[in-house]
């Protein structure tokens, strides 16, 4: 092909050199001037080249042209395809951004259900403790004051035996003079 289209450029060349050689010599015909061998040659030269084109090199232009055309739009038909994808997996991540935030918010709401359920029983707990031990204190001091009134009444006891013991001159100490006076210091602790 290269070939043809070289030999038909040197085929108008070798047309077109002798009248151009002509006319720098200044005695031939201008350039406006019809010269019909030349124009013969130009014509067969033009029609060589233009079948040789048509037969060689159009074919493969307007087929390089045709899979250019053809690679462009399947480029395009991937980028939109691309591009459908892209959104697609844009929904899915906002869908999964909202399933997350709602988890989220699911489990900060249990979290916080959960927390005040231990701080109502850590409370219970805290003040069944406080009761158990207001209670033993209680017990205690019951006890504690038993304890003393029944050392106050010893006391009592014995000095009422001392200050009768005085009165009378001689010791009571036996068993039943305390009876007599445990007796009596009960009856007055029931008056009051």
């Amino acid at each position: 092909m290269r070939k043809a289209v070289g030999l038909a450029i040197l085929a108008t060349l070798a047309s077109v050199t002798p009248a151009l050689a002509s006319e720098a010599e200044g005695g031939g015909p201008g350039l406006l001037t019809v010269d019909g061998g030349l124009m013969i040659w130009t014509l067969l030269v033009f029609g060589l080249l233009f079948g040789v084109l048509k037969r060689y090199a159009w074919p493969q232009i307007l087929g390089a042209v045709e899979a250019r055309e053809k690679r462009l739009e399947e480029q395009i038909a991937a980028a939109e395809r691309l591009q459908l994808e892209a959104k697609q997996l844009v929904e899915q991540n906002q869908k999964a951004l909202a399933d997350a935030h709602g988890q989220a918010s699911a489990l900060l709401a249990e979290a916080k259900t959960q927390s005040e359920r231990e701080r109502v029983a850590a409370v219970e707990k805290t003040k069944a403790e406080q009761d158990d031990l207001l209670a033993r204190a209680r017990r205690e001091i019951v006890a504690e004051r038993d304890r003393a009134i029944g050392e106050l009444r010893r006391e009592a006891v014995d000095l009422s035996l001392a200050a009768a013991s005085k009165l009378v001159g001689e010791r009571l100490d036996s068993e039943a003079d305390r009876k007599i006076v445990t007796n009596y210091l009960a009856t007055l602790g029931e008056k009051h």
